[in-house]
């Protein structure tokens, strides 16, 4: 499975989920390799930029064994204001899954996020890793799936260093992702999901707000052009914006954006 950090592909993957359950069950081959690159205008990661509103180069490999094993590796440029010290976020995973019946499917696997030469002592800070490794499982139904998804250790890096109250280990997200193919060249993808945060700022923010907690949402229309490139537009939607409408960048407390709020990307992206 592709793994790119937009609503699109968030959904597709619920039609490339039950479509490699079936042939696990049918006659397939023993193993698939696929690779992806991507342009995107705006990198967002469950609602949130992490380009700071800037463009990414994105891409990545999977194996898919028909045993119903998967791994793979995927990379994205990123924004130092956000991460100090990184510019690549590299995320490498493996899950295994199997069929439900001819229309469903089930998985479950680890996610690990590293953020190379990214620390909070770039910023001034106590040395902290964003790396962030999760466990998650998931459900598939026709063009619907239903993923959670459980941080194993602190949530990018947060912790008492950066005025909260403890760290973020145990937060958790929970997603709905609809893939619903219109014909033979375009899809549509809708996404719901909500991040449960495991702490709170011990010191309010200027507005009042102390709670992370957020939702997104999102709608993605997608275009097949040619058989291995495809062009994306899709609008996102982050919520609390008391909290992460004046997001201050490490490198400067008075460089502040809205970090979620309502988003539009484009996205090409290449397939092998």
């Amino acid at each position: 499975m592709n793994r790119i950090h937009t609503v699109a592909t968030l959904g597709l993957a619920a039609i490339g989920a039950t479509a490699a359950a079936r042939a696990q069950a049918a006659d397939a081959p023993p193993y698939a390799v696929s690779g992806n690159v991507a342009i995107v205008s705006d990198y967002l990661f469950r609602g949130l930029t992490q380009t700071w509103g800037g463009p990414a180069v994105q891409g990545g490999a999977d194996l898919t064994l028909a045993n119903g094993f998967a791994a793979g590796a995927w990379a994205s440029s990123i924004s130092d204001k956000s991460y100090p010290g990184a510019s690549l976020e590299l995320d490498l995973y493996a899950n295994y899954g199997r069929a439900i019946g001819d229309d469903g499917s089930w998985r479950v696997g680890l996610y690990g996020y590293l953020y190379p030469n990214g620390n909070l002592d770039e910023a001034g800070l106590p040395a902290r890793s964003f790396n962030t490794v999760e466990a998650n499982a998931a459900l598939t139904w026709k063009w619907l799936t239903l993923k959670y998804s459980q941080a194993l250790t602190d949530y990018f890096g947060i912790d008492t260093e950066q005025g909260y109250r403890g760290d973020f280990k145990g937060s958790r997200y929970l997603q709905l992702d609809a893939a619903m193919p219109i014909d033979a060249r375009w899809s549509l993808a809708l996404h719901a999901g909500h991040t449960h945060v495991a702490t709170r700022l011990a010191t309010p923010l200027p507005g009042g707000a102390t709670n992370p907690d957020y939702s997104d949402f999102g709608a993605t229309l997608r275009c097949q052009l040619a058989p291995h490139w495809s062009a994306s537009l899709g609008l996102g939607h982050a919520t609390n914006a008391m909290f992460y409408a004046h997001t201050a960048s490490f490198l400067d407390p008075a460089d502040t954006r809205d970090v979620g709020g309502t988003r539009a990307f484009v996205q090409v992206q290449g397939t092998l």
